[in-house]
């Protein structure tokens, strides 16, 4: 078997019976490829621990953005491990399906710092929900479109939806309901919490509109029909009402929802809760939100500890 030929295999695994985007599936492609390319692999037993060592240093050299602890612009380690996640899933594809290659336990990922979380403030975010503003629409289609901003930043911030998970949305929800389910990464279903505000301002909207599209979020344009919002055009929007709102930093859909676990998790909420509502598959993920209890942590220690 060529190399191409199980390439091209392992990704229609990872889709189709994996579940995978094909987003993931094209960067796999990318990074396999060069690994590949630059490694000089024409069938899966080249692929060996020297040829893998090799690549990783040619990595660790290469051009990137100036990273925090590194001398200089290089790759940062989160890229590099990309490209190793993906060779060795490919590797464990192969051992699956009896290829004869190199085992996929001779990856080890590289050691990287605590992500940042890109977050605002709560004052920071009340302003933000509250930015489309209906009541100084000059005209039914502006005020169509503060409706329609509103329930989706509404939305965002009441379910802790993912931004493609939101753009898939249709407007056949169930209003009456506190909840709905929703496919997300893997295609795996999840259960998302409609708060009253979320619910009110959904109706509001779609009692506003006109047309037949069964998407819930669409353009307003009076020169196109109808349609679907894309991803772009939602991180537009809620960048839009962030400037409005005197927000300094760049705000997109993923700080809503950044916002919507840590709001969760300051008022009390179990971090394996957390992790069911944001759809992550290892709580490991979910970690990177734990700092927010730290102010409570010292609180209980200030209180219990040491009572001299």
């Amino acid at each position: 078997m060529t190399i191409s030929d199980a390439k091209a295999q392992f990704l229609e695994y990872i889709e189709i019976e994996k579940g995978r985007s094909p987003l993931t599936s094209r960067n796999y492609d990318h990074y396999l490829t060069k690994f590949f390319e630059q490694m000089s692999v024409k069938k899966p037993s080249d692929i060996t621990e020297s040829a893998i060592r090799q690549f990783r240093v040619q990595l660790n050299r290469a051009p990137g953005m100036k990273t925090k602890g590194q001398g200089g612009n290089t790759m940062k380690k989160t890229t590099q491990n990309y490209h190793m996640i993906a060779l060795r899933s490919f590797l464990k594809y192969l051992k699956k399906i009896n290829i004869i290659s190199v085992s996929p336990d001779v990856i080890e990922l590289a050691k990287v710092g605590a992500r940042d979380l890109d977050l605002i403030s709560t004052d920071e975010l009340i302003r933000l929900l509250k930015a489309p503003d209906s009541a100084k629409a000059m005209s039914d289609e502006a005020r169509l479109k503060a409706f329609r901003d509103k329930a989706l930043l509404e939305l965002f911030f009441s379910t802790g939806l993912r931004l493609a998970e939101l753009c898939s949305l249709n407007r056949d929800l169930d209003l009456t309901r506190d909840e709905f389910s929703i496919r997300g990464k893997g295609e795996k279903v999840r259960v998302v919490f409609l708060s009253e505000e979320a619910k009110d301002a959904i109706k509001v909207y779609l009692k506003a509109r006109k047309d037949m599209e069964e998407a819930m979020f669409v353009n307003n344009s009076r020169n196109s029909a109808a349609a679907r919002l894309t991803p772009r055009s939602i991180e537009r929007i809620v960048q839009e009402y962030a400037i409005k709102a005197g927000i300094s930093k760049k705000v997109t859909p993923h700080v809503l929802r950044h916002s919507f676990a840590t709001d969760l998790l300051s008022n009390g909420a179990d971090i394996r809760s957390v992790q069911v509502m944001l759809g992550h598959a290892n709580i490991a993920t979910t970690q990177i939100y734990t700092h927010i209890t730290d102010k409570q942590l010292r609180d209980v220690h200030k209180k219990f500890h040491s009572k001299r």
